[in-house]
């Protein structure tokens, strides 16, 4: 993978803000010839600096109107155990976002609900009943913001 230069992280930093830019407004942002912005853009995803595109959804507009953050403690530290529950946690289509942490929490789940009745039915049936699970602590969200990456401008 190539260095980035300013050029490739004013790309990065546009098409995080707004990723429905057409390459010619892409191209006019950054002082370049479309040709020379899609070459770019297309190296920038062959290297994996782009990984996806994506539309944020609005969770309420769905009828998911409560969500969550649910710590969990394991059991035991092995590696089967972090797979294991791993996998199960990222499979369950109310899970927004998965992190698996160092400290006391294993693992911090970001989950969206209909209502409380949903999420305790979650933690009950998808939590608290896996073998592997040794507590779990539930902290409700009131509201969040997503925030890309930094790009760093000075390199």
């Amino acid at each position: 993978m190539a260095a980035l230069d300013r050029i490739d992280r004013e790309i990065l930093e546009a098409l995080q803000n707004n990723a429905r830019l057409s390459n010619k407004e892409l191209a006019a942002r950054v002082g370049l010839a479309p040709s020379s912005c899609l070459a770019r853009v297309k190296r920038l995803e062959t290297d994996g600096v782009i990984q996806s595109y994506r539309a944020d959804l609005d969770a309420r507009s769905l009828g998911l109107g409560l969500q969550a953050l649910i710590a969990v403690q394991l059991r035991l530290h092995v590696g089967e155990a972090f797979g294991s529950i791993g996998d199960h946690l990222r499979s369950l289509p109310e899970t927004v976002a998965v992190y698996c942490l160092g400290g006391t929490t294993d693992f911090l789940v970001h989950v969206v609900c209909r209502d409380t009745e949903h999420l305790r039915v979650l933690t009950i049936q998808s939590f608290t009943s896996r073998p592997e699970v040794s507590r779990i602590e539930t902290s409700l969200v009131f509201s969040f913001t997503r925030l890309g990456l930094p790009v760093d401008r000075g390199a």
